[in-house]
């Protein structure tokens, strides 16, 4: 795929976004692999590979790919690009217009004209103009300031509202990410649970082919072996599944050579990495960088700015005008500039009565005002909903994996208790077997909770606009 090449003035925007959460790893523990087998990949040439299916990729590298290529980053960057040029629309009124204007003529040969009762035949005649002016609105009831002021709110708010976009689908990526390896952890716990039910398969046949155990000790492994391979082929799916949306978040497209698994390796690895923050502080701090309420309070100055340019309909226009001309007032067969020269003047317009036009626009602009103002409002609401929600969930997923921490060793020591009472004669197969789901329970609940952390956190880091600046005092000019 052809790479974008991305505005250098967004460069600096897409860069602090993606330094969100570059450092958060992800795997389940030192004996966790960092990639597990997902069923049989599809086989293709590593010739025919793009560079980033050959080598493993991490969250970073994916945040800086989607940075480039994210299909909603690519289109808002062309709705950046056309505010951009509304604001130049918008500046225009204040600055002068410079127009040429030209005209020529020429009569045919067989026109008659009328004079006293005859008819008189008019010879091969030519005239023309050619003028060039300069025109400058003066004063035009505070109409130009407001425009000047309103092009440079549309370019910051255009602006916030990129960063927006662009914070949105970095938290897609990151979120895909986690899911992917999840979906990898995931795999290996299932691995190991049918690993773990093997063993206790071969070692119950052994016994019963040593007259130890009854035949009914077999078929119950047999069952409990057999009821484990399909959530290992479910986690094999959602593992393809996982790598293939990740793909498509960061707006990369699959080589015609991969059909069904994505060769895709993930270098990262799922674990907690302590984080502190209270409620009023997330309250707080999103409040004061979130880019989303940031543009609707340039929205809200927009609408204001709006207001006095309608108002400016209630008072005159002055306008002053400087040209050159050249033209030829009487017909000839040549071209001539008998008159030519310089003009200088002014132009006092004041419409006294327009048919209430202007209150109409007044009238307009000051609802649209209001409606700004009942927006901020409404999305301060929304945001602080959203990151009450964001925290709150933060802390359950904080508690939840604090609480799994030992389980897993915890159930690695009952299945081990569990063993060797079976071996000596004093447990059952239903202690070993009962021991062997809850460590598969345990690990399943542990990679669960460690994805579910790094979520929260990533959901509540955007929920407060970490890593995002709102200040677009040097947004940049078209």
């Amino acid at each position: 795929m052809k790479a974008l090449k991305p505005d250098c003035r967004l460069v600096k925007i897409i860069l602090i976004c993606a330094g969100i959460g570059l450092t958060a790893g992800l795997a389940v523990g030192a004996t966790a692999p960092t990639n597990a087998p997902a069923g049989p990949a599809q086989a293709a040439k590593p010739e025919e590979l793009p560079a980033w299916l050959t080598v493993p990729l991490s969250l970073a590298d994916a945040l800086n790919i989607a940075a480039a290529q994210n299909a909603t980053i690519l289109k808002s960057k062309q709705d950046l690009e056309a505010q951009f040029g509304v604001a130049v629309q918008t500046r225009a009124i204040a600055l002068p217009q410079v127009a040429i204007s030209s005209a020529y003529r020429r009569v045919a040969e067989d026109r008659l004209e009328v004079f006293g009762r005859g008819f008189i035949p008019s010879p091969n005649v030519n005239s023309w103009t050619l003028g060039i002016q300069v025109i400058q609105t003066v004063y035009d009831g505070g109409r130009m300031q407001a425009s000047l002021r309103s092009a440079r709110l549309l370019k910051e708010q255009a602006l916030l509202d990129h960063q927006t976009a662009v914070a949105d689908a970095l938290l897609a990526v990151r979120t895909a990410y986690y899911d992917a390896l999840w979906a990898t952890n995931e795999i290996w716990v299932r691995e190991a649970s049918v690993a773990l039910l093997q063993k206790q398969l071969d070692d119950t046949k052994r016994r019963f082919e040593a007259g130890v155990v009854p035949q009914f000790n077999v078929l119950r492994a047999e069952v409990e072996l057999a009821n484990a391979h399909p959530p290992l082929i479910r986690a094999r799916n959602n593992y393809r599944i996982a790598k293939q949306n990740l793909v498509n978040q960061m707006g990369l497209n699959l080589p015609k050579t991969v059909l069904e698994d994505v060769p895709l390796q993930l270098s990262g690895r799922l674990e907690q990495e302590p984080w502190d923050i209270d409620l009023p502080t997330a309250l707080s701090l999103a409040l004061q960088q979130r880019t989303e309420l940031a543009s609707l309070r340039k929205v809200e100055e927009l609408r204001r700015e709006g207001v006095k340019s309608a108002r400016a309909g209630y008072w005159p226009s002055l306008q002053v005008f400087a040209g050159y001309g050249a033209d030829s007032r009487r017909f000839t067969d040549r071209f001539t500039d008998e008159v030519h020269g310089w003009e200088t003047g002014a132009r006092l317009q004041w419409n006294l009565f327009d048919g209430m036009l202007t209150q109409g626009k007044v009238r307009q602009a000051q609802a649209l005002e209001q409606r700004a103002m009942v927006d901020l409002d409404d999305a301060t609401r929304r945001i602080e909903l959203e990151v009450r929600v964001a925290y709150s969930s933060f802390i359950e997923a904080k508690d939840v994996l604090k609480s799994q921490e030992k389980v897993t060793e915890q159930a690695m020591e009952a299945l081990r208790l569990a063993n060797s009472r079976y071996e000596a004669g004093t447990g059952t197969q239903l202690d070993v077997l009962s021991a062997q789901t809850a460590l598969t329970e345990a690990r399943t609940t542990y990679v669960r909770a460690l994805r579910d952390y790094a979520v929260a956190r990533a959901r509540l880091e955007r929920a407060i606009g970490a890593g995002l600046k709102v200040e677009t005092k040097s947004a940049p000019g078209p």
